[in-house]
């Protein structure tokens, strides 16, 4: 793993830890408003980790997933399509994962 590649990575991670802690703010103001926070502490957390670790998960197979894509498109430009599904493939699991905050 280059340098850029480290930075990157941990630049997402970075933002990605921000947006799970304010999901889980968000998911606790709310609850404490209904309950107590005994009652239902873990609800916030699963759904913060749930989000941040498929989003993890995602920007990992998306490095890897995107630079095998520059080099398919720079052999032949015609296959810039199937670069393109293969690269917004792994969006979906951070969509799957955020489906718990909802829930």
């Amino acid at each position: 793993m280059n340098k850029n590649t480290l930075k990157t990575s941990l630049r997402m991670m970075i933002v990605l830890g921000a947006l799970v802690l304010i999901a889980q703010g968000a998911a606790a103001a709310e609850d404490d408003a209904a309950t107590t926070a005994d009652d239902n502490w873990g609800t916030p957390m699963g759904a913060g980790l749930a989000l941040g670790l498929a989003a993890i998960g995602a920007g990992f197979s998306q490095a890897a997933i995107g630079s095998a894509a520059v080099g398919m498109i720079a052999e032949d430009g015609s296959k810039f399509g199937p670069a393109l599904i293969f690269t917004a493939l792994p969006e979906s699991i951070v969509i799957l994962g955020a489906l718990p905050l909802f829930l």
